[in-house]
């Protein structure tokens, strides 16, 4: 068995105008696609990957044979982190979390606009490619970086809300301008997806 590209949850212009038709089909069909291709390639031959969601093995990265390791962890973690962030956006998103993660929000960093400068200040200071992840360990929730494809999984750590840093998540079109994307991201995400993972 091979994993697969999951299909978007919405239409690729669903988003808009926040992030455009052009970004989500370049993104999704492209640089998802290229991220499973490759992760297919890597495991060819590996039966204990079969019955298993790529999550299982970056949050057990001790059982990737070594001579694959690498690459799963590049190639898995990009199929892992994009399938994980296509869930978290949505049409129309970007009201306020409600419940019991506002009031985990609340308690961790002040109020939600605290939390939402301290979380836009770590995804402008991440230097090169990578994410910037809302997470909870330990029943505790934090701010954290990740370069390249590498995944809070990997850390023990439960990802609730990540904004995708590389070039191609944006550039088409805001170009360099990071700190525009990143404004306009809050405007579509999936808070309800959010506290539900929170709840688990």
């Amino acid at each position: 068995m091979k994993y697969e590209l999951p299909t978007l949850p919405y239409a690729y212009d669903a988003l808009e105008p926040y992030i455009s038709e052009e970004v989500m089909k370049l993104h999704h069909d492209k640089h998802h696609q290229t991220y499973v291709d490759k992760l297919n390639a890597a495991i060819d031959g590996y039966p204990e990957f079969d019955s298993k969601p790529i999550e299982y093995f970056l949050e057990n990265i001790e059982l990737i044979p070594e001579q694959i390791k690498q690459a799963v962890v590049n190639h898995g973690g990009g199929h892992a982190n994009h399938s994980f962030f296509w869930n978290i956006m949505k049409s129309q998103g970007g009201n306020v979390p409600t419940g019991r993660l506002l009031e985990a929000i609340d308690k961790e960093f002040g109020d939600l606009e605290k939390f939402k400068d301290k979380f836009s200040n770590e995804a402008m200071s991440l230097f090169g490619s990578g994410w910037t992840w809302l997470v909870t360990k330990e029943s505790k929730l934090k701010i954290i970086s990740t370069q390249n494809q590498n995944t809070p999984l990997s850390e023990g750590c439960t990802p609730l809300i990540a904004i995708d840093l590389w070039e191609h998540a944006y550039y088409p079109q805001y170009q360099n301008r990071r700190a525009e994307y990143v404004k306009a991201w809050w405007n579509v995400i999936n808070w309800e997806n959010a506290q539900s993972k929170f709840i688990k």
